[in-house]
């Protein structure tokens, strides 16, 4: 094995690319069009273009990919996480090409790939799995029946993929006509396999899983488990190791159990068994044939490398330590920075600036950064909303969770919303440092973080702004008179009347305020206030239509927000009226579903329309009862933010119709 062909994109075909590096082997890079000049595509020792944006397109497209290892004179497929490296087809393909597969046999994974094949074998295997049903009369009926039988609350997930995708929680049997057809939906848009399973539900667990290896020589064991219970949206936000809910006894049972699973599947390589932990108790999820987005946190707790145990098992060496050499070390804590506000929305745009605090990439270290990020660049709805990981690895956790507060403080990602303000909120909320989050964790304390954040914002408002401004902008106040000013932030306009002083502004008022502004070399901003000095980055981005006033996005610390000068809009302006007489698009995607229609009444927030977006479906409704005039879009089209989804008759004509 010489040359690495890398099936996939971003940090993680990064990750791939630097541990071959270390071993001297050289890599090929694949791309489709809209990562023509992506990081990793300029790191790889070889890149070859796939053609096309979608997924669809380029990265699963085995032939494409084949003739891409033909042409290159690859000799080896590592295929990531995620698109193909869970296709058994994909696997036995690269086999069949005389290529070497960096991944478990295709027997294993069709064997283990599909949640049903997956609980029965463990079934065999004497690991513990819930109750539920996953045969081929995919009806409505059957589903019902079977979800009575079991017992409400149920999960409805998708045979195929993972993710999150294709999963609903059904609390009684008026839900689950839905459920089945909006899982069923997402699963064949993402996984091109629209079979559903129906297990029973349990409400308070933790998400805990165990990271498997084994070879081609019968061995096998286990690196540890990994809590991931911090989700939204039945994807991982937050991920720590070891859990602090899981003591040495427990962790030998679930362990033998993911081994038991691995060896009765004929399992080479590295794979993930998770589980639902329940108090002592443990449930079967699924097995992951592959590696996980959050293998960096068990890296950091044993020191080994696991991309370099993955090479090493595809061309046949041993496993280098038996299960009594294993070490773990510490405390180690992952985040997922994410392209989304903190409503989980993806967002889609390009990225005006960006700076990491001080940390090496893909490599053991205190702080550790994998990333495919970089200043210009442009995020793009054709894939995940995912844009990197942050790892720390500290003595204890609570050293990690201060290190990793301080790490994301130091992050600067602007020019679109980000998660990163809400990862600090999980990070330092009690129940979290008190090891007590479960997978409800954001369901049940969510609202409060939201809250949390936006009270920060409140507060840090107008002398953030007043550093954007006038910092950026040096000469926008010409004289010495009070200068009027409008800002908008989530849509309250607040009234400001500053004056330029040495060094600064006065912010007018019952208390006037002084705010001294200092630029910085690295072109951030200083702001001063009664002897507290804070660090302020901005940018000025483009609003979403032509016609809108100046847009900023500002970071400070932990807060993140966004704000328009309106100083020169009308005070009731023409966007008032419009947003009450139009639905728009609020990210890149496409439209699934349209539930509306000319003429037709819509209640408040009940759904008009249905976006795919970065591999996931979201159903846009009106904020008020209200009355479809016109609708301006089609199923299947692709739409851009801010566009015109549908408009919505003006309240004196619904009247007037009534």
């Amino acid at each position: 094995m010489k040359r690495i062909l890398i099936a996939n994109r971003g940090e993680i075909a990064r990750r791939v690319i630097a541990t071959a590096r270390r071993m001297g082997l050289e890599t090929v890079a694949v791309h489709s069009d809209a990562d023509a000049n992506a990081l990793h595509v300029r790191e790889a020792t070889l890149a070859c273009a796939l053609g096309g944006n979608s997924s669809a397109d380029s990265y699963l497209r085995v032939d494409k990919l084949l003739a891409a290892a033909r042409a290159t004179g690859a000799d080896a497929v590592h295929p990531g996480y995620g698109f193909l490296s869970e296709d058994a087809g994909f696997a036995q393909a690269v086999q069949d090409a005389g290529l070497t597969w960096i991944g478990p046999p295709p027997a294993a994974i069709r064997a283990l790939g599909s949640k049903a094949a997956a609980k029965a074998l463990a079934t065999k295997q004497g690991v513990p799995c819930l109750p539920g049903y996953a045969g081929e009369d995919q009806s409505e009926a059957r589903f019902a029946a079977e979800a009575a039988q079991i017992g409400y609350p149920v999960m409805v997930k998708a045979v195929a993929g993972g993710g999150g995708r294709g999963m609903r929680l059904v609390t009684d049997a008026a839900q689950l006509p839905q459920a089945l057809a909006s899982a069923r939906s997402e699963a064949l848009a993402g996984f091109g396999n629209g079979e559903l399973l129906i297990e029973r539900a349990v409400l308070q667990p933790r998400h805990v899983e165990v990271q498997v290896f084994a070879d081609a020589h019968g061995h096998a064991i286990h690196l540890g488990e990994r809590d991931c219970s911090v989700q939204r949206r039945h994807q991982k936000i937050i991920e720590e190791a070891p859990s602090p809910a899981v003591s040495p006894e427990l962790r030998a049972r679930m362990g033998a159990c993911a081994v038991a699973l691995a060896r009765g599947a004929g399992y080479v390589g590295a794979g993930t068994v998770e589980f639902l932990l329940e108090g002592q108790d443990f449930y079967l999820m699924e097995m992951n044939t592959r590696l996980q987005v959050e293998h960096p946190v068990t890296e950091a707790l044993t020191g080994l490398d696991l991309v370099e145990w993955q090479n090493r098992v595809a061309r046949g060496e041993a496993l280098p330590l038996a299960q009594e050499q294993v070490r773990h070390d510490g405390h180690a804590i992952e985040v997922r920075l994410c392209a989304e506000d903190e409503n989980y929305l993806p967002h889609t745009g390009r990225i005006a600036h960006f700076s990491a605090p001080s940390a090496t990439a893909f490599a053991p270290g205190p702080l550790r950064f994998d990333h495919a990020i970089e200043g210009g660049a442009e995020v793009t709805p054709f894939y995940d909303a995912m844009l990197g990981k942050l790892i720390v690895h500290a003595p204890t956790r609570e050293a990690a969770i201060d290190a990793l507060l301080g790490a994301l403080a130091q992050t600067e990602l602007l020019g679109l919303p980000s998660n990163r303000g809400f990862l600090m909120a999980c990070l330092g909320d009690a129940r979290f440092r008190r090891g007590e989050a479960l997978i409800s964790f954001l369901a049940e304390h969510g609202d409060a973080l939201r809250q949390s954040l936006l009270k920060q914002e409140l507060l840090a408002h107008d002398w953030c702004a007043l550093a954007a401004i006038f910092a950026r902008e040096p000469g926008t106040l010409p004289c010495t008179f009070a200068t009027p000013l409008r800002l908008s932030h989530r849509d309250e306009v607040s009234a400001l009347a500053v004056r330029p002083r040495a060094g600064g502004l006065e912010l007018l008022g019952e208390a006037p305020r002084q705010i001294d502004l200092q630029r910085l070399p690295d072109g951030a901003v200083r702001c001063t206030e009664a002897g507290v000095a804070r660090r302020v980055r901005a940018v000025a981005v483009a609003g979403t239509r032509p016609d809108a006033p100046r847009r900023w996005h500002a970071q400070a610390g932990g807060v993140d927000w966004w704000f328009d000068d309106v100083s020169f809009e009308p005070v009731a302006g023409p966007g008032a009226a419009l947003a009450a007489t139009e639905l728009r698009a609020p990210f890149n995607g496409r439209v699934v579903r349209i539930a509306a229609a000319p003429g037709q009444r819509l209640a408040a927030s009940e759904v008009a329309l249905v976006i795919e977006s970065m591999k996931l479906e979201h159903s846009l409704s009106v904020r008020a009862d209200a009355q479809v005039a016109e609708l301006l879009v089609a199923e299947g089209q692709q739409v851009s933010p801010g566009q015109v989804l549908l408009r919505l008759a003006a309240p004196a004509t619904q009247e007037a119709a009534q």
